[in-house]
C-alpha cells in the first residue's frame, strides 16, 4: 500500500516508521544479540532474585544440550505447561535453539482439556510446573507423550525465600502445596541444566520455520493451533519496538503480569522485553501487593495487562498509598478499555494508557493507540508499521467506505502461516493474497482509526481469555439433567465479558445452578466455568434450528443485571 493508502500514518506518534526491515532472522538470534550486547544487565528478576543476560544465555545453551541428549530434535513439538517464571523463559528459547517447535499450555487445564491439545500435536516431551505434572501424568497412553521434565519455580526463587517456605509452621506447609508437588516418574529440570551445552556449531532455525502452536478459541468445536512462524514472532517484536520508540534499550523494566503461555504475554515479555534488553520482572500470578512491592522499588517503564488489573493496581495503591508514579508506558489488550480506568491510570502514574487489538493468529499485535496526544479514545488504534488494513463488505467482499461498518481483514508480516493441520479451516481464513480475516466488525474513520462494533465470531473474552461458547456448551451437555444449553458473553461495567449459561433441564429435574458451576468446575479451567446459569424453558433458534446467540444475550441481560 502507498502512503495515499494508509491513512493512518499521518497519526502515528513521532519517531514511528512506517514500516519495519523484514525480519532476516530466528528467535535465538533475538536472544543471543540480547546477550552479547546486554551480557551484565539484568535479563530477569523473580521475587528478588535476578538472572543477568550472561547467565540467561548459558542456561538456555546447557537446556538446548539436555534436549538435544534427551532426544529432542528439530521439527519435534516440546510442550511447556508452566506459569511465569525464569525457566519458562529458558526452556521457551532452549527448545527453539535446537529448532523444536514450543506449544504453550495453560497449567490451570485440567486433564480433559489438556488431553485435546497433546492428541492435536502430538508432543513427546514436555516440560512442566511439579503442581501439573500429576495431570499430565493421567493423560492415556495414546496421546504419544513420553518424557515429562519437572520444573520446581521455588528453585528459582531468592534464598531467603527458599529457607521460609521450609520453615515447620502451617503458613509455610501451605505455601509449599500452592507451589509445589511429587514427581515421580518425571526428569528433574537440574539435571538437563548440566548437561553439556549445545554446540555452536548446531543449526538455528531459519526464519520462515515454525517456531510456535498457540492454541485459540475457535467459533466452533475444539480450539486449533495457530502455526506462528519464526519471521511471524521476530517481526511482531520489532512493530512493538517501533510503535513505542521512548521506551529505552538496555534500561527499560517491563512487568511480565500477563501469562507467558498467552499470546499476548508471550509477544510482549517473552520476545519484545527480552530484544529490547529489558529487565523482566516476572509474576507467577497476578497479585496487586506482589507487583506494588516491586513498583516501590523499581517501576515499570512499559506494562503490558488488562483492564481488570490496572483497576485493582490503582484501588491496592491507594489503599496502601503507594504511589504508581513513573509508569511510563501502558498497554491494554484482550478486552476493550473503558476511558474511565485510562483516567484514574494516568492521574495516578502521569503516564499513558493505550488501547490495541490484536489475535492470536496475528502474532497476536496488529494495532494499537499512538503514544502520544494523537490517540484517540474509544478505538483501538491505528495499524503497526507494515500493517495494512481493510474494512469488507463480509458478503460481497467489497471495501466498504470510510466511516461505514465491516469487516476487518489485516496483512502482514506478523500474520500465521495456517491452523496445525487444519487446511480447509486455515483457508476460511487466510486467502491466497495473505489477508486474515479477523472475524470482527468495526469501521476505520477518516484517520485510520479502528473501532470494534460487534464480533462475526461468538467468542467470548472474559479476563484477557478466549473462550469458546461451543466448547463450554459440549462440556455442560455432560451434566446429567441438561436437556439443552447456550452459552453466551454478557458485558460487564469494568470491561469484557461474562461466561453466562441459559439451560434447558429435563423434564422433573429440579434446576440447580450452584450444583451446575460445581460440576462445570470439575471439567473445566476456572476462567471456562459459566459466572450464572439461568433456567429457561425454550431457546430461541432459526429457521434452520442454529440456537440465535444474540437473541440469548438479549434474553438474559436483564436477567443478568438483577
Amino acid at each position: 500500500m502507498s502512503s495515499a493508502e494508509r491513512p493512518w500514518l499521518s497519526s502515528y506518534a513521532d519517531g514511528v516508521p512506517a514500516d519495519i526491515d523484514p525480519p532476516a532472522a530466528s528467535l535465538p538470534h533475538l536472544i543471543e544479540d540480547s546477550v552479547s550486547t546486554y551480557a551484565d544487565h539484568v535479563a530477569l528478576e523473580f521475587f528478588g532474585a535476578t538472572t543477568t543476560y550472561r547467565e540467561l544465555g548459558d542456561a538456555i545453551d546447557h537446556m538446548a544440550g539436555g534436549l538435544a541428549a534427551l532426544g529432542v530434535r528439530a521439527g519435534d513439538r516440546v510442550a511447556l505447561v508452566l506459569p511465569n517464571c525464569p525457566q519458562h523463559v529458558v526452556a521457551f528459547y532452549a527448545a527453539l535453539r535446537i529448532g523444536a517447535v514450543v506449544v504453550e499450555h495453560n497449567p490451570l487445564y485440567t486433564p480433559r482439556e489438556m488431553r485435546h491439545q497433546f492428541e492435536d500435536h502430538g508432543a513427546t516431551v514436555a516440560i512442566a510446573w511439579t503442581k501439573v505434572v500429576g495431570t499430565l501424568q493421567e493423560l492415556p497412553g495414546d496421546v504419544g507423550l513420553e518424557k515429562i521434565i519437572a520444573v520446581d519455580i521455588v528453585d528459582a526463587m531468592p534464598a531467603r525465600l527458599r529457607f521460609a517456605l521450609r520453615l515447620p509452621l502451617a503458613k509455610s506447609r501451605a505455601a509449599r502445596a500452592q507451589l509445589q508437588a511429587k514427581t515421580t516418574g518425571a526428569v528433574g529440570w537440574d539435571s538437563l541444566l548440566k548437561a553439556e551445552p549445545i554446540k555452536a556449531s548446531v543449526p538455528r532455525p531459519e526464519v520462515d520455520d515454525l517456531a510456535l502452536i498457540q492454541y485459540t478459541s475457535g467459533t466452533t468445536g475444539l480450539p486449533k493451533g495457530v502455526e506462528l512462524t519464526h519471521g511471524n514472532l521476530v517481526a511482531n517484536a520489532a512493530q512493538a519496538r517501533a510503535w513505542v520508540p521512548s521506551v529505552p534499550r538496555g534500561t527499560s523494566v517491563v512487568y511480565a503480569v500477563l501469562p507467558l503461555f498467552h499470546a499476548y504475554g508471550l509477544t510482549l515479555c517473552l520476545t519484545f522485553a527480552m530484544s529490547m534488553g529489558a529487565r523482566l520482572v516476572l509474576f507467577p500470578n497476578f497479585d496487586p501487593d506482589s507487583v506494588l512491592d516491586v513498583v516501590k522499588k523499581r517501576p515499570a517503564t512499559f506494562l503490558p495487562a488488562v483492564p481488570p488489573i490496572y483497576e485493582r493496581l490503582v484501588a491496592a495503591a491507594k489503599a496502601r498509598d503507594v504511589s504508581l508514579a513513573g509508569i511510563e508506558i501502558a498497554i491494554s489488550g484482550a478486552m476493550s478499555l473503558p476511558q474511565t480506568i485510562v483516567d484514574l491510570w494516568e492521574k495516578q502514574t502521569g503516564g499513558y494508557l493505550v488501547e490495541g487489538y490484536g489475535l492470536s493468529e496475528a502474532s497476536p499485535v496488529l494495532m494499537a493507540n499512538p503514544v502520544g496526544s494523537t490517540r484517540k479514545a474509544g478505538t483501538v488504534g491505528l495499524p503497526l508499521p507494515s500493517t495494512e488494513l481493510r474494512v469488507i463488505d463480509p458478503d460481497t467482499g467489497a471495501v466498504v467506505d470510510s466511516g461505514e461498518e465491516g469487516e476487518l481483514q489485516a496483512r502482514g508480516p506478523q500474520v500465521f502461516r495456517g491452523y496445525w493441520r487444519k487446511p480447509e479451516e486455515t483457508a476460511k481464513v487466510l486467502d491466497a493474497d495473505g489477508w486474515l480475516r479477523t472475524g470482527d466488525i468495526v469501521t476505520m474513520d477518516a484517520q485510520g482509526f479502528v473501532r470494534i462494533v460487534d464480533r462475526i465470531k461468538e467468542l467470548i473474552i472474559t479476563g484477557g481469555f478466549n473462550v469458546s461458547p461451543t466448547e463450554v456448551e459440549d462440556e455442560l451437555r455432560t451434566y446429567d439433567g441438561i436437556a439443552d444449553v447456550s452459552v453466551v458473553g454478557l458485558p460487564h461495567s469494568r470491561g469484557g465479558e461474562d461466561v453466562v449459561a441459559a439451560v434447558i433441564m429435563k423434564p422433573g429435574v429440579p434446576f440447580d445452578a450452584e450444583s451446575i458451576r460445581a460440576y462445570a468446575r470439575t471439567i473445566m479451567t476456572p476462567y471456562k466455568v459459566p459466572r450464572k446459569v439461568f433456567e429457561v424453558k425454550e431457546l430461541p433458534r432459526s429457521i434452520v434450528g442454529k440456537v440465535l446467540r444474540r437473541q440469548v444475550v438479549a434474553d438474559l441481560a436483564g436477567r443478568n443485571e438483577g
